[in-house]
């Protein structure tokens, strides 16, 4: 058994299909089903069931492949170790974000994390937050901005900031021509929310909940932009996360944003790592570069 098989596998579980696995990783497919049915051979059991158009794992094979990611996970830490044992701000960081906060914060941070690592390579993965928490989880990622809370214990959260809502109304709605609105002045409305699977839409339902208001039935976006366009539409109205408003993005006409009086509802974003990551202390520092833009942006 080697480290080779055992990436093969997990391509294999992730793609459910040989010839996509195989030019994952970058070998022919008869090579790589070679290798896969001697890895059965070797450990006694079947791993994969194989039917005409589809992959499917034995529970034999799902057992395996959840210690082969932990196995490759580890190397991967090990060789992290070492690159960066002399230097640890140079390498790849490969750092994860989700949809409603990437493209409003990045700008303002990677050209901070640029100067202050000028060797560091930075890879940015961009996936709703369970995605981002799985490929954590899995080594595939070493650290990724999530919102809080976290409730995973093999997991290490700095807290980077907190960033408060504003209330998106048509220029022509009565919340609209407020200077400031309280939270249970939301109390009649329907609010447009995202998708399923979206952190903001648990937030927003959390408003929501707070404030006695309800998600408006029949409709759920795909992305913050078309939550934006749908309220400039008239159509309704949402809650955007103050970065998403901030210059250089630019607002559709129609649209009105409406600050909140305090206690504004607000959302907790922070760095999160695995606690065993041999770049601990490095990403602790790549942490504070990112809070402190956050913060500056914010105020």
């Amino acid at each position: 058994m080697n480290l080779r098989d055992l990436k093969y596998l997990v391509a294999l579980a992730d793609l459910r299909h040989f010839g996509r696995a195989a030019d994952a990783c970058f070998v022919s497919q008869p090579t790589l089903s070679t290798q896969i049915r001697k890895l059965e051979e070797e450990l006694g059991v079947t791993l994969v069931e194989r039917a005409p158009r589809k992959v499917m794992l034995t529970p034999a094979g799902q057992d395996v492949v959840a210690r082969a990611r932990r196995i490759i996970a580890d190397v991967e830490e090990m060789k992290a170790a070492a690159r960066r044992s002399h230097d640890p701000a140079s390498g790849t960081l490969r750092l994860g974000v989700f949809p409603t906060l990437g493209p409003y914060l990045l700008p303002h941070v990677v050209p901070a994390l640029r100067q202050a690592f000028p060797r560091l390579e930075l890879l940015l993965v961009e996936e709703k937050s369970d995605v981002l928490l799985q490929r954590l989880r899995d080594g595939q990622l070493d650290a990724a901005l999530l919102a809080l809370p976290l409730h995973d214990d093999q997991l290490h959260a700095q807290f980077l900031f907190e960033e408060p809502f504003v209330l998106a109304a048509p220029e022509h709605h009565p919340l609209a021509q407020a200077k400031q609105l309280h939270v249970d002045a939301l109390g009649q409305e329907t609010l447009l929310l995202l998708e399923d699977g979206h952190c903001l839409r648990d937030q927003a339902l959390d408003v929501c909940r707070m404030a006695g208001a309800q998600e408006r039935s029949g409709f759920r976006a795909t992305s913050l932009e078309t939550l934006r366009q749908m309220v400039a539409a008239g159509v309704g109205v949402t809650l955007l996360p103050a970065l998403s408003v901030r210059a250089p993005v630019a607002q559709p006409a129609g649209i009105r944003l409406v600050p909140f009086a305090p206690p504004a509802p607000t959302r907790k974003i922070a760095m999160v790592w695995r606690k065993s990551s041999a770049l601990d202390g490095f990403l602790g520092q790549v942490a504070d570069v990112i809070g402190r833009q956050a913060r500056e942006q914010l105020h």
